[in-house]
């Protein structure tokens, strides 16, 4: 009787902790040599697998996919004009494609999902009192309380005084339980630092804490051809992860210990010509901070929004809508 119910317990902790995989639809447009291209859907397994092309029309763009709470459904905006739009539904599957009278009202009051961006750098506004940029020490203590953060300006160091890859020097990371320190250009991967990123929730949460993931993002300014990017510094390995040529927006994906980001890349060479075009792409990166990039290897895209279904987690769905909104 006790094996019995030893052997069933086991069953419904395996069952109760075990997910479906999760599946991402992405709008893509792949740049082309000659004519018109067109954005149309394609469904991801999270693995990265494609599973199936579920638009193939002609006519306009397909944008900003959004699964239904219940992974059932997928709505989309069909552009078919300037400033024109309709309104799809489809079935993951690829079939019930119909046109919607009307934009869902769940649709349309559906944000993106949270990700990390730059925030207001402290003692670059108005307030005459804050610590002008490039004099300026925060701390910042992650959520076990494991590390803190101390991000020293050195006043009158040139490097500290601008926002590019020379910034930085001056940043600890500070081991709280055994006391240590290490300077941020002993970390490997380090090339410059200027600002800790944080969540636009409106809650200053500034790490990414998704066991095994322990994360904090740091963003800098290139130069006005490469524009910005972005590390994130593992506090686990202690090193920097350089997530983009040019700048990618990280999102969480609470549960799953590993996150998305939406990648920009410029001046990518559009297959067959020698023209260049600047790309952006969905990607996924595991907890070894290893990317997984849902589109055609090689291919000049651009990504038009993505939405994640979860099966049993929370949220159910991440949402990345191409206007940010």
């Amino acid at each position: 009787m006790i094996q019995r119910f030893l052997t069933a317990l086991a069953f419904i902790v395996v069952t109760t902790t075990t997910y479906a995989a999760s599946e991402i639809v992405v709008a893509i447009r792949y740049l082309q040599a000659e004519g018109e291209s067109h954005a149309h859907l394609f469904l991801y397994r999270e693995d990265g697998t494609l599973l199936r092309q579920l638009t193939k029309e002609n006519i306009g763009q397909d944008l900003d996919p959004m699964f239904t709470p219940d992974g059932e459904t997928i709505v989309f905006t069909r552009e078919i004009a300037e400033n024109k739009f309709e309104y799809w539904s489809i079935e993951p599957k690829g079939g019930g494609l119909k046109k919607l009278d009307a934009e869902p009202e769940w649709y349309a009051s559906t944000k993106t999902t949270p990700y990390f961006v730059w925030p207001e750098m402290e003692g670059s506004g108005d307030d005459e009192s804050a610590p002008a940029f490039g004099s300026r020490t925060q701390k910042f203590r992650a959520p076990d309380n494991s590390v803190e953060l101390i991000l020293r300006e050195v006043k009158g160091d040139e490097g500290d005084s601008v926002n590019g890859p020379e910034h930085g020097k001056h940043y600890v990371l500070r081991d709280l339980k055994s006391g240590k320190s290490i300077e941020f250009p002993k970390i490997p991967g380090f090339e410059g630092a200027v600002e800790q990123l944080q969540l636009n929730s409106g809650k200053n949460e500034r790490f990414l804490f998704d066991p095994p993931l322990k994360l904090a993002f740091f963003g800098v300014h290139l130069d006005s051809t490469d524009g910005d990017t972005d590390y994130a510094l593992d506090l686990t390995n202690r090193r920097l992860v350089r997530l983009s040529k040019n700048w990618a927006a990280p999102f969480p994906l609470p549960g799953d210990g590993a996150f998305l980001s939406m990648t920009y890349v410029r001046y990518v060479e559009i297959p067959g010509t020698t023209k260049t075009a600047n790309c952006s792409y969905l990607e996924r990166w595991d907890a070894s901070l290893k990317p997984l990039r849902f589109a055609r290897e090689g291919s000049a895209a651009v990504c038009y929004g993505a939405s994640m279904y979860r099966p049993g987690r929370t949220p159910a769905t991440i949402n990345i809508r191409r206007s940010g909104d």
